[in-house]
């Protein structure tokens, strides 16, 4: 399939999350790799609106969960009820039973429910009663967690977390954008103006085209250096698990598709690489004493690992 959809895609996207193209392009690179997403952003920066947006581009049904305390797995995976009526117990479907959920604050929940969440996004299917039940094609995710601190919130473990494709931040947005925001206040919503540009059908089979991209040899080699060298790093009390590798490589595909190629370069890789891997590694006592943050010491892992010459057509 031609990429152009996918640009169209973010181009809509772009209409309404102002001035956060690259944020934006990564989310829709996660989603044609068939990851799901985890935003570690503070409230009221748009990611609400991000997930609608995505939905109206693609054509996607779309969900919205608000995590709690009292949200229980059940409301995730569904139910049954008994319908006197019918004289029989009915299945109701849970939330996860859409193409796009937004699991908004998932670490306000308690483990159980995010237990529950995390199973779905890893197994795309639910099991309730014995009976086991597939989500709709695509499946996926948008979830977001306040800051660590933030009252009323709990760690997500580092098992769970490992279940993200890719994490990213949206931040404030500049003045700029954050102006033309309030002078339109008032007006038509922006997020009526996306229009759909892509159907499920595309999407699924862009998210088969990913897999044509040829990585040579070289470059997996480069991907495998960057993610072992998380686990030696002075500053890194854990390093990125395989599952890392699997990620980086379907994100590195997913972006030479999405820029018009069919084969991985060094820097495909070296741009997904904090993406895929920041969630995964936890750092130690001595970067915290040293001030280093996990960006501060990916990037110098990226400029350490060599990378390898690509001759023509990256073959």
């Amino acid at each position: 399939m031609d990429p152009s959809k996918a640009h169209n895609v973010t181009a809509q996207v772009n209409k309404v999350i102002l001035g956060k193209e690259k944020e934006v392009e990564e989310v829709m690179l996660t989603f044609l790799a068939d990851g799901h997403i985890l935003l570690e952003d503070i409230p009221g920066v748009g990611k609400t609106t991000l997930a609608l947006a995505f939905s109206k581009a693609m054509a996607l049904d779309c969900r919205r969960v608000q995590f709690t305390p009292d949200v229980m797995p059940s409301d995730l995976t569904g139910f049954s009820v008994y319908r006197r009526d019918e004289e029989r117990f009915v299945y109701q479907q849970g939330s996860v039973f859409c193409n796009l959920l937004l699991a908004d604050e998932i670490n306000r929940t308690s483990p159980k429910t995010q237990s529950a969440l995390l199973e779905v996004m890893e197994e795309r299917r639910v099991s309730v009663e014995g009976v086991t039940r597939d989500v709709p094609k695509p499946f996926l995710v948008i979830a977001t967690q306040n800051p660590f601190g933030t009252a009323g919130t709990q760690l997500l473990p580092p098992a769970q977390v490992d279940r993200f494709m890719s994490t990213l931040t949206l931040g404030y947005p500049d003045r700029e954008h954050e102006l033309e925001m309030a002078m339109t206040v008032g007006e038509e919503q922006r997020a009526d103006s996306v229009v759909p540009v892509m159907t499920r059908e595309e999407l699924l089979q862009a998210q088969h085209d990913i897999h044509t991209v040829f990585i040579k040899e070289e470059v997996g080699n480069y991907i495998l250096d960057l993610v072992t060298a998380t686990r030696a790093h002075r500053y890194i009390e854990r390093g990125a698990s395989p599952r890392a590798t699997i990620a980086l490589v379907k994100l590195s595909k997913s972006a030479a598709w999405y820029k018009g190629r069919d084969y991985v370069t060094p820097a495909d890789v070296a741009e997904q690489f904090v993406y895929a891997v920041s969630h995964r590694i936890t750092l130690n006592s001595s970067a915290r004493m040293d001030g280093m943050t996990k960006s501060a010491v990916l990037n110098e892992i990226l400029s350490s690992v060599k990378k390898p010459p690509m001759g023509e057509k990256g073959r």
